[in-house]
């Protein structure tokens, strides 16, 4: 998606390390105990989707001369977010909905609400500073640590050792490619002339 909408350029290397974190998150997918094909179908349709809107907010924030905060980022992003998730909750969780199911905690909404917009901050203060893959990359570090703490919380949710393997597979994959970033900004830098070369040079 980065490269069809003109925010980064096809590299081989970045690519075979995209290849290898898809490998691993293939793999423990696979080991999943309850696989469900449906399930798995829906679930590379939102890895899509999300993958088009993280490089079209990565295009909102670096392109067209724009350069928008997190915050005025969040004000134009949330009512279109609201309306795209609003058509499908009406039509398909609201008639199996009832008022009397609902069991309202205000400091449990409250605080989801306060994380779900400390996320959306960092989410945007990440793709201004750095990109959309970049993002998608931590997000396979955040899948490992949430699988990890379930695990601990909930004792029920069990994981095989092919899931083990492909998160594995995935983290390094995550590792090489954090090394290729800081390789390139390394290249990147100009280095500083020192005060007694500039002198000399005068």
């Amino acid at each position: 998606m980065a490269v069809i909408c003109g925010t980064d350029k096809l590299r081989c290397d970045l690519f075979l390390n995209m290849l290898l974190v898809s490998v691993g998150v293939v793999v423990s997918s696979y080991g999943e105990i309850h696989f469900n094909i449906v399930g798995t179908v829906y679930q590379v349709t939102g890895i899509f989707a999300e993958a088009l809107r993280l490089v079209l907010t990565q295009v909102l924030l670096q392109k067209k001369g724009l350069t928008l905060n997190p915050v005025t980022s969040l004000y134009y992003i949330a009512p279109c977010s609201f309306v795209f998730l609003f058509v499908p909750w009406y039509l398909l969780e609201k008639p199996g909905m009832e008022v009397t199911q609902i069991q309202f905690n205000f400091w449990i909404f409250f605080s989801n609400a306060l994380c779900a917009l400390a996320l959306n901050f960092s989410i945007f203060l990440v793709i201004g500073r750095t990109g959309a893959v970049t993002i998608r990359v931590a997000g396979v570090l955040k899948d490992w640590i949430l699988i990890t703490l379930s695990t601990i919380i909930f004792p029920e949710s069990t994981i095989t050792q092919l899931n083990i393997i492909g998160y594995a597979i995935a983290l390094c994959g995550v590792v090489m490619y954090n090394y290729l970033k800081a390789k390139d900004a390394r290249l990147t830098q100009t280095p500083v002339e020192s005060i007694p070369d500039r002198a000399a040079k005068v």
